[in-house]
C-alpha cells in the first residue's frame, strides 16, 4: 500500500471538535451531532465531509492510546463568515502529504495507521510533520460498509 504525495492547498473548513483519545473515542457522538446540521454551513465547496485530527507535537513522540486529541467533523468553505451556532472554523494549512486509500470497515482502520506509522513512514523518504492530519469522506464513502473508501492525509516533510 503506497501512498500518493501531494501538496494540499489551504483549506478553511466549518465544522464541530470533540475532544477525545483512543481509549475514550467519541467519534460517533461527533458525527451524530455534526451530520444532521451540515446543511446550516453556507459558502461550501463541495460536499466532501472533512475529519480532522489535530494533536499536540509531542503526540506520536510519546505515544499512548489515553493521550488525548481534537478530531472535528467539518466540510471545506468558501469563507469562514456566518458560522453556525455551536460550530467553529478550523484551517489547514498548504504542505506536503501522503494520501492513503483506505478501503474497508470503520473497525479495521487501525490496521493501516499501524502499517503507515510503523512500515511505511519509517522506510520512506518522509518523516511526521506537525500539521493537522485529515480524512476526505468523499461519494465512495459509505457508513459501515466493507466497500467504503476515504482518502487518508499523514503531512509529511523530507528527513
Amino acid at each position: 500500500m503506497l501512498p500518493r504525495i501531494e501538496t494540499v492547498s489551504e483549506k478553511k473548513l466549518v465544522g464541530k471538535a470533540v475532544k477525545m483519545s483512543l481509549i475514550d473515542n467519541k467519534t460517533f457522538e461527533l458525527f451524530s451531532g455534526f451530520m444532521p446540521n451540515r446543511n446550516l454551513i453556507k459558502t461550501t465547496i463541495g460536499s466532501d465531509i472533512y475529519e480532522v485530527t489535530e494533536y499536540n507535537v509531542d503526540y506520536f513522540k510519546n505515544f499512548n492510546p489515553n493521550n488525548n486529541f481534537k478530531k472535528w467533523a467539518t466540510l471545506e468553505v468558501e469563507n469562514t463568515e456566518n458560522i453556525p451556532e455551536g460550530m467553529q472554523s478550523i484551517t489547514i494549512a498548504s504542505g506536503l502529504y501522503a494520501v492513503f486509500t483506505y478501503k474497508g470497515l470503520a473497525k479495521d482502520f487501525s490496521k493501516m495507521m499501524q502499517y503507515i506509522f510503523t512500515e511505511w513512514l519509517p522506510s520512506s523518504e518522509y518523516a511526521l510533520d506537525n500539521r493537522l492530519h485529515f480524512n476526505v469522506l468523499g461519494q465512495k464513502y459509505i457508513h459501515d460498509s466493507p466497500a467504503s473508501e476515504e482518502d487518508v492525509y499523514l503531512p509529511i516533510k523530507q528527513k
